[in-house]
C-alpha cells in the first residue's frame, strides 16, 4: 500500500502493462525495454525467445533500473523450453493427458515453478484449460490436455497446484474456452456459436473448478461468443459482459485477470493502439499484455480517467 500511495496516477497506469522482451535481440531492443522501464515505469515484462543465462542477466538489469519491482512472465506451457534454448523441455499437455494419474502433472508443475523462480519468473501463462473439442483447431490442439471435460479439469488443477505450491502465479487460459474454434485468434477473431448451457457444461467448466480451487491468474481469450456478447467485432477480452458480469460477478473470480496479447489480430484488427487498452480496462481486466504502443496507451487511459 505504501508503494501504491507513492505512485502518481500516470505511474499507476503504467503498472498495468506487461510488455514483450527478448534475450536473443540486439542493443536496440535492450535500449527500448530500458526506456519503457526507466522512463515510463511499466509494470512487467513477458519474455519470449532467447536463452536462460542471457534472460537472467537482462532480468537483473531491468529489475535494477525499475522504480518498482517488475512482474516477469513467460508462456512456459511445457516449461522454459517453450521459449528458451538450453532448458528442460517437459511434455506438451496432450501427452500429459495420456498419463494414468494426475500426480505426475503436479510434480511437473512443481519442477517448472522451481525453474521459473530460479530465472526470476513469477508468472507462468499456463495451464491451458481449453478443451480440445474441435479437431480442426489450428492453435490449441496439442496444447490442451484432451477432449474430455473432466480429464482437462483434473490435469489443469494438478498443474495449477504444482505451480502455485512452488510460489509461481498459475494463469489459466484462454477463458471462456478457446477449444472449439477453427481459426487462430493471432490472425482473426474466432467465433464460438454455442448456447449458454453448452458453454457452462463444457467450455467454462474447467475454469470454474480452477477458480473454486484458488487460481491466481486468468487469461481472457480473443473470441466472439454471441450468446455472451453479440456486439459485432468485439472480442471477449474487451467485453464487460464476459469479464465483469460473467467472470467476476457470476463465477466469483477474485484473482488477477490478464488480457491475451493486445497485438493479436483478434483485437488489433478492430481497434487502434490506446483505444484497445482503454476498452480492455473498462471491461474489467487488471493487466494489459503486450500493448502495441505503451506511451499512446498511457496517454489515452489517463485521458479516460480524467473524463471519469
Amino acid at each position: 500500500d505504501s508503494v501504491v500511495k507513492a505512485l502518481s496516477d500516470r505511474d499507476k497506469i503504467a503498472q498495468l502493462f506487461i510488455f514483450s522482451a527478448y534475450s536473443n535481440r540486439g542493443v536496440e531492443h535492450v535500449a527500448e525495454i530500458k526506456k519503457l522501464v526507466n522512463e515510463y515505469h511499466i509494470g512487467g515484462l513477458i519474455f519470449f525467445q532467447g536463452g536462460p543465462l542471457r534472460q537472467a542477466h537482462l532480468t537483473n538489469l531491468y529489475q535494477s533500473i525499475s522504480p518498482t519491482p517488475l512482474f516477469i512472465a513467460m508462456d512456459a506451457e511445457w516449461g522454459l523450453a517453450m521459449r528458451l534454448d538450453s532448458t528442460i523441455r517437459f511434455p506438451k499437455q496432450m501427452t500429459m493427458g495420456a498419463l494414468a494419474s494426475d500426480s505426475l502433472v503436479y510434480q511437473m508443475g512443481k519442477k517448472m515453478a522451481i525453474q521459473c523462480k530460479r530465472l526470476g519468473v513469477q508468472i507462468s501463462f499456463s495451464p491451458v484449460a481449453d478443451i480440445n473439442n474441435n479437431p480442426n483447431n489450428p492453435v490449441i490442439n496439442y496444447r490442451s490436455f484432451g477432449e474430455n471435460r473432466d480429464l482437462v479439469t483434473n490435469r489443469s488443477l494438478a498443474y495449477m497446484n504444482g505451480l502455485q505450491d512452488g510460489k509461481v502465479i498459475a494463469t489459466a487460459k484462454h477463458f471462456p474456452g478457446h477449444g472449439d474454434v477453427e481459426t487462430d485468434s493471432h490472425l482473426t477473431l474466432p467465433k464460438i456459436d454455442h448456447d449458454k448451457n453448452h458453454l457452462d457444461s463444457i467450455e467454462i467448466y474447467p475454469f470454474q473448478k480452477l477458480i473454486n480451487s484458488g487460481l491466481a491468474g486468468m487469461m481472457v481469450a480473443h473470441l466472439f461468443v454471441p450468446v455472451l456478447d453479440a456486439t459485432i467485432n468485439l472480442a471477449t477480452t474487451l467485453s464487460k459482459n464476459v469479464i465483469t458480469d460473467l467472470l467476476i460477478n457470476n463465477l466469483q473470480y477474485q484473482g488477477l485477470i490478464f488480457t491475451d496479447a493486445l497485438n493479436m489480430k483478434g483485437v488489433s484488427s478492430f481497434y487502434k493502439p490506446g483505444e484497445v487498452d482503454v476498452k480492455a480496462l473498462l471491461a474489467g481486466n487488471d493487466i494489459l499484455l503486450f500493448p502495441e504502443d505503451v506511451p499512446k496507451a498511457i496517454e489515452m487511459i489517463e485521458a479516460a480517467v480524467k473524463r471519469g
